[in-house]
């Protein structure tokens, strides 16, 4: 069974700006579960089926203008049986007035009530980002993250073949570091992995010789980065004499993490490769790739084209 993640209602409240009207304990003690979120207009009218009181229910203009037009003892009973199923949270949008009727069954079922100035649409979708950000399924891989040329790539390989290494000299070079050793890795979306550095370690790196070093305090904030996305997996592997190495680059790889397709290649390692201007290079070409320009297939059709002349 996949683990549940939480979040905590406090936090929500901080990075989105929201303001507590009622809550009836500590922010950081609420935690929110599903990274769904729920306008409840139907419900408000009287349909529950398939309703989820785990959701963040979201009330807007419309809902208001609902309730409004309700007779009294109606919208009485549609708010009682609303705040009895005991949903995470109630967000108003608009700062609009929530209401002492409404106030008070907050407290009676214990239901914790926010408000946020921004219109209901925006909010919404700034809801929902970050918490499939927050509640995405998750991995940690031993391995190094890095930003090269935009590209988020993902370094892999035995302990010892030169990671690390790689790493920092990429960010003499001018990327960014995200992560050194272990890789948190977050699917945010159906198409997009994230990854970042667990909080004891984000920005260190460790050098075989010298130890654990800061980054950030010794190349500046412009050398590390929160976090990434993962564009690109490069595998590091000792160079192996006799073992067939692609040449072309016409077999495009791919590595698969928590369900999403990540293009990939080998890189064998030996004393003499620089590495870092190996993996720029291959940063650089996974960029091409995305922008619709494959040079391995452009060359072997110059290639054919050219044995077709003769």
């Amino acid at each position: 069974m996949a683990e549940k993640y939480t979040v905590s209602l406090q936090k929500i409240a901080e990075e989105l700006n929201v303001e507590p009207i009622y809550l009836p304990r500590a922010a950081d003690e609420i935690l929110v579960d599903c990274e769904n979120v729920n306008r409840p207009g139907l419900p408000l009218a009287g349909f529950y089926d398939h309703y989820d009181p785990a959701r963040i229910q979201i009330i807007g203009r419309v809902e208001f203008l609902y309730l409004s037009q309700l007779p009294p003892e109606a919208r009485a009973h549609s708010l009682e049986v609303f705040f009895a199923s005991r949903p995470v949270a109630v967000i108003v949008t608009r700062s609009q007035d929530i209401g002492a009727d409404s106030l008070a069954l907050a407290r009676r079922y214990e239901v914790p009530v926010l408000r946020t100035a921004d219109n209901t649409s925006s909010f919404t979708a700034a809801l929902i980002a970050y918490l499939n950000v927050c509640l995405a399924p998750r991995i940690t891989r031993h391995g190094v993250l890095v930003e090269v040329y935009g590209e988020g790539v993902l370094l892999l390989g035995e302990s010892g073949v030169g990671k690390s290494e790689a790493a920092i000299e990429l960010v003499k070079r001018g990327h960014r570091l995200i992560a050194d050793d272990a890789v948190q890795i977050k699917r945010v979306s159906a198409k997009t992995l994230v990854g970042e550095a667990p909080d004891i370690i984000r920005h260190y790196v460790e050098l075989r010789g010298i130890g654990v070093v800061d980054v950030r305090r010794i190349f500046g904030m412009g050398a590390v980065k929160q976090s990434e996305k993962i564009d690109l997996v490069i595998n590091l592997e000792q160079w192996e004499e006799g073992k067939m190495y692609d040449r072309l680059g016409l077999d495009e790889q791919r590595t698969e993490i928590l369900g999403i397709s990540v293009p990939s290649i080998v890189i064998p390692v030996r004393p003499g490769r620089n590495l870092a201007v190996i993996i720029e290079i291959a940063a650089m070409n996974n960029r091409l790739k995305k922008m619709g320009y494959n040079t391995p297939k452009e060359f072997s059709q110059r290639l054919m084209d050219s044995m077709k002349k003769e």
